[in-house]
């Protein structure tokens, strides 16, 4: 079907983002009922959400894929992503913001700013996408909204500007005071919140009014002169003015509003809405993509109109047992019309559009087309995978998604020979699905082992196969992923002759190999003299060194932080092939790490307690235990705040432990950190 055409200067592309239980998908169910998308009110804990679809989501409480869906606010259509708050989860978070023009940060107004929130936080900044802030759960015992801002200044180093804030809290939570207009805006509960009235401000609340307003027109006035000239000379800004320079702070990310509320009894949304319309991008306010020809290497721009040739990025495949597999893609220039014909420049290869759809959560609606700006889901695209550039035209290849290593692994089987092979065929699509899932078989033992996040993400992996694909399997205890690296400088060098199948094949490659700080990655660089080696050889010896970091020097494990520097090499124009040049520099950069004093580096985890005081002692000793490291210890209210640091082999049952130590009243959160230097016995590497 085809739908209403709206300007893109409407268009607004959305996600929802933050830390566990701070009402994100609660946030979401608001919104989609008070845009008339929902005819109820979707709840967490009765598994009645509409974008937490999936059966596990239900059962458990919590997100575990990102789900998309299209309302209007305003005259504004609106594709709104609801991603996962868990750790485990985070590539659902960074495919997400890869592609979307803006995102809500959903705080808790007990939490503030959890470990989740500021990695989502920084993965926003890291893609330049604008934010606003919606302090939530204005009603819980212990809310404070002045402790959260501090918390924004303090953790996310930026200036929050106040649009609203909360009168009362916890039980007497009543409603907002919109800052800009300056009213107080009371919800009626016998409407589910769908109505509000704005009523004048309460004495009260005179006195916060004025201070935040002040805050609001200074922030704004230093956005833009002719405010500033107003401001300076005591004269009045309009309403009008303070939103078209707040939006433009936004955007070019150097204003913050926040606003507060209350989701789960239904209190600050519309006004949520309305700031999503008011201050954050379209497509159009965004900087245009720019991709690179694949044939020539130039950079080439395209604008977000419909009348440029089609470019887009898948960002998400989801295959499903009985409807096959869609690519969610968000559409950069051009149009998307069903039956089309699309091609992927990493591959080099051309696919049909089957059918275009329109997704809301699990459920899909038939387009005909689709336009520049929007994001929609495809069938036919057999090929492409997470980070494909999908275009017509020039063949051009826009920057992928970078994604985190696994750092827990746990080996499966099936529990009989006939499964084996369903087995592995479920395996490739689940890995096909999610880039943060890894699947290989161990060399040594046979043994399919499966690589993830965490231990959740694993066990939600395995129930899948259980659940869609209908497999008996077992699973074993779940392992640390460690990495490996080298500490030393070291030069080397292979030779590689053979005679194989009619041909000869001939290559020298001589490199050198050294440490490169945590965190840095693998680096490449080559210092052959000018017509030393063919070019297509050097890209040759750069793929075949990255490839072979993937299985390590000592135990197996991949090898990161090392810096490779080809130095020379041998060609014979007669005898040189591609496969010679590979062997040779898998060779010289293996020998070269064996002598390069490899060393074994193991995951640092960071987490955040939070514990009743009278525990603390207790947390603090079982932690140590564990090899952990306390790096900070703060009151917040009634409770104590641990900040830690612990290797990830040592964390395996530690929520039993945390509950025994304080009779089940401390909770943590837990995240990859960093890798550090290893201890290396047995029960640690084995």
């Amino acid at each position: 079907m085809s739908e209403k055409k709206t300007p893109i200067q409407k268009l607004r592309n959305i996600g929802i983002i933050a830390h566990i239980d701070a009402g994100k998908t609660t946030t979401s169910e608001r919104i989609l009922y008070y845009a008339g998308v929902s005819h109820s009110l979707g709840e967490v804990d009765d598994g009645s959400t509409q974008m937490d679809w999936m059966d596990q989501e239900r059962e458990r409480g919590i997100t575990i894929v990102s789900a998309a869906t299209r309302l209007e606010w305003n005259a504004h259509p609106i594709n709104l992503i609801d991603t996962p708050g868990h750790v485990d989860f985070t590539a659902e978070v960074e495919r997400a913001l890869r592609v979307l023009d803006g995102a809500v940060v959903v705080l808790c107004a007990v939490g503030g700013v959890e470990p989740q929130s500021e990695m989502v936080w920084h993965q926003a900044t890291r893609y330049g996408v604008p934010r606003i802030l919606f302090i939530n759960k204005m009603d819980r015992l212990g809310a404070d909204f002045e402790a959260v801002l501090v918390d924004i200044r303090e953790k996310l180093g930026v200036t929050p500007v106040v649009t609203n804030f909360p009168v009362g809290t916890e039980s007497d939570f009543e409603g907002v005071i919109d800052v800009i207009r300056g009213d107080y805006l009371v919800w009626k509960s016998e409407t589910l919140g769908a109505e509000y009235d704005r009523v004048p401000i309460p004495d009260s609340e005179r006195e916060r009014y004025e201070a935040y307003r002040s805050a609001l027109v200074e922030a704004v006035a230093n956005e833009d002169e002719a405010l500033l000239e107003k401001f300076i000379n005591g004269e009045e800004i309009t309403p009008e003015e303070i939103i078209a320079t707040l939006r433009t702070g936004t955007l070019h990310r150097k204003l913050f509003p926040v606003l507060s509320g209350a989701s789960l009894r239904n209190r600050g949304i519309q006004p949520l809405l309305d700031a999503v319309v008011d201050y954050l991008p379209a497509p159009t306010d965004m900087p245009a993509p720019v991709g690179i020809d694949t044939k020539t290497g130039d950079r080439i721009l395209r604008q977000p109109k419909n009348n440029e040739p089609l470019l887009g990025l898948v960002f998400k495949t989801q295959t499903q047992k009985e409807r096959g597999r869609i690519c969610y893609v968000r559409i950069y220039s051009g149009q998307i019309t069903e039956g089309m014909t699309v091609e992927i420049p990493r591959l080099g290869a051309n696919e049909r559009v089957a059918r275009l759809f329109r997704m809301h959560a699990d459920k899909r609606k038939n387009l005909k087309d689709a336009g520049a700006g929007d994001i929609v889901a495809l069938t036919g695209l057999k090929l492409a995978a997470t980070g494909d550039t999908v275009c017509v035209g020039e063949p051009i290849l826009l920057e992928g998604i970078e994604f985190p290593q696994p750092v827990v692994s746990s080996a499966l089987e099936a529990s009989t020979s006939a499964d084996e092979e369903k087995l592995q065929t479920a395996l490739t699509k689940l890995s096909d699905d999610d880039p943060t899932f890894r699947v290989k078989i161990d060399e040594n033992t046979g043994q399919t082992l499966i690589s993830g996040m965490g231990e959740l993400h694993l066990e939600i992996l395995a129930q899948r196969l259980i659940r869609e694909f209908g497999l008996k399997i077992r699973v074993g205890r779940p392992q640390v992923t460690y990495r490996e690296t080298i500490t030393e400088k070291v030069e080397a060098s292979a030779d590689y002759d053979r005679f194989t199948g009619g041909t000869e094949n001939f290559a020298q490659v001589t490199l050198a190999v050294r440490p490169l700080e945590r965190g840095a990655g693998i680096g490449f660089e080559s210092k052959v003299p000018e017509g030393g080696l063919p070019a297509n050889m050097i890209a040759i010896v750069e793929r075949a060194i990255r490839e072979a970091t993937e299985s390590g020097i000592q135990y197996g494990y991949p090898i990161v932080d090392v810096g490779v520097t080809l130095l020379g090499g041998r060609f014979e124009e007669t005898r040189s092939t591609e496969l010679a040049f590979r062997n040779a520099a898998i060779a010289a950069f293996r020998d070269g790490c064996r002598r390069a004093g490899p060393q074994l580096l193991e995951p640092i985890m960071s987490l955040e307690i939070v514990t009743p005081k009278e525990f603390v002692g207790g947390v603090m000793s079982g932690l140590g235990q564990r090899r952990g490291r306390v790096t900070a210890n703060e009151p917040r209210g009634q409770v104590q705040v641990l900040e830690a640091e612990a290797p990830l082999s040592q964390m395996f049952g530690y929520a039993t432990d945390l509950r025994s130590a304080s009779q089940g009243r401390a909770t943590y959160t837990m995240m990859f950190s960093h890798f550090d230097t290893a201890v290396t016995n047995d029960q640690f590497v084995g």
